[in-house]
């Protein structure tokens, strides 16, 4: 699974594209109708040789492929005519250059051996729009690579909120369909997240192809059952559906992998207790809660939440059991939810060390807890110096984790050449 965010002009400092945050925060690990999936963000890759790259490697993967791309469709100023996908830095008069041509990327997935499905929730400027318009009912902007998605003008204001399609498709998604087998059919998939969408006469659909067996059916007569997880037990009332931890996408050689958002802990009214003599549900069960109230926006009630489970964990385990340490991570994604990635940096740091003390570097475990707070610490704005020592200690000790330390020691470098006061 790749996840390709087009988003033109970031700069340090400016919130990451909510959309693509959303799709990443996820867990779309899950959403892949494979035995083993390997999810790669390129949350801000630089040049389109780069993205190509990336591209390749993942269409020469056997097995079901999908493509989720965010962000920006450009034309270049001069010598327009070809859409591109602006990637940092691109701008009308660089596109040319900077931005990866749509057809680099029809032209790579239609070499894919396997099933492959590009999910897109786009953005167009005034002069690309024409030309989605003209070429999405033909097909000409699929070039016979499945395509299911949105194009939506660019707004006045930067959203500061994943696009409504997004939602509701990962909403889908995470829902699954209880009457389907173990695989969903893309295009009813699209036709309900549209309708759950709710969108504009602005905004235009995308919809090419058959994209064969893709996107897993994760309902739970369709699901496989899980491998078993310790049980955390909370009082609360049992709710209905169950979330999921936070996704793991790889990362690039010499650069991080995109993590998770936490909450802190906020003051609020603790679950109320169950019933005597009921058993309390399991961690499984309260997490949709907890997900459910942080998507709603009501993040100081999912962190006061799960800083109660956190606490019977810790009462009924102790502070270095794996119930526990679950806890911190869940509070890893609230945080990250909540847009403070410098508090979800610090938990998934601490969720890593606990792990890593726990069962050694060589747990994959280990290196997704890793790789999330890596991503965290990316977008910690001025927490990340601060935060880097403990990142940097983590990597040295993760096989293979060379280029990842290598990254956080240059950003140590260049921090020390920017003089105090100086906006970075």
């Amino acid at each position: 699974m790749l996840l390709l965010d087009g988003t033109p002009d970031r700069r340090r400092g400016v919130l990451p594209n909510p959309t693509a945050h959303a799709i990443a925060g996820a867990n779309p690990r899950r959403f892949l109708a494979a035995d083993a999936v390997d999810v790669v963000q390129l949350p801000a890759v630089e040049g389109p040789q780069s993205a190509l790259a990336y591209l390749q490697h993942a269409a020469a993967v056997p097995g079901p492929l999908l493509v989720w791309v965010t962000g920006r469709l450009m034309i270049p100023a001069r010598r327009g005519g070809e859409l591109h996908l602006a990637l940092p830095g691109s701008t009308p008069a660089t596109v040319r250059y900077t931005g990866l041509p749509w057809t680099w990327l029809l032209r790579t997935l239609q070499a894919h051996a396997g099933p492959v499905l590009v999910l897109a929730d786009l953005e167009a400027d005034p002069a690309a729009l024409p030309h989605v318009q003209s070429g999405a009912p033909t097909g000409e902007l699929s070039h016979g690579v499945p395509l299911f998605g949105v194009v939506r003008p660019v707004p006045p204001v930067a959203a500061r909120e994943a696009g409504p399609y997004t939602r509701a498709l990962l909403e889908a998604l995470q829902t699954g369909d209880p009457r389907a087998g173990a695989v969903l059919d893309a295009a009813a998939l699209h036709q309900r997240a549209l309708a759950g969408a709710g969108l504009g006469a602005e905004t235009l659909p995308l919809q090419w192809g058959a994209p064969g067996p893709v996107l897993a059916n994760v309902a739970p007569a369709t699901r496989p059952r899980p491998r078993p997880r310790p049980v955390v037990r909370v009082d609360r009332p049992r709710p209905a559906v169950r979330p999921d931890p936070a996704p793991v996408p790889h990362p690039a050689p010499g650069h991080a992998a995109p993590v998770r958002d936490a909450v802190p802990a906020a003051s609020a009214v603790p679950p109320a207790p169950a019933p005597a003599g009921e058993p309390a549900p399991p961690q499984e069960d309260l997490l949709p809660v907890i997900l459910a109230a942080a998507h709603a926006g009501r993040h100081n009630e999912a962190a006061a939440m799960a800083a109660a489970g956190e606490q019977q964990a810790l009462r009924r385990h102790g502070p270095d059991s794996p119930e526990a340490g679950l806890w911190i991570e869940v509070r890893a994604d609230l945080a990250r939810m909540a847009g403070d990635h410098a508090r979800a940096a610090e938990l998934w740091l601490t969720a890593a060390a606990a792990r890593l003390g726990r069962s050694g570097p060589a747990d994959e475990e280990v290196l997704a807890a890793v790789k999330r707070a890596h991503y965290c610490w990316q977008h910690s704005g001025e927490g990340a110096v601060r935060l880097a020592p403990a990142l940097l200690a983590l990597w040295e000790r993760i096989p293979g984790g060379e280029g990842a330390a290598e990254h956080i020691r240059a950003r140590l470098r260049e921090a020390e050449e920017v003089p105090p006061g100086v906006a970075r």
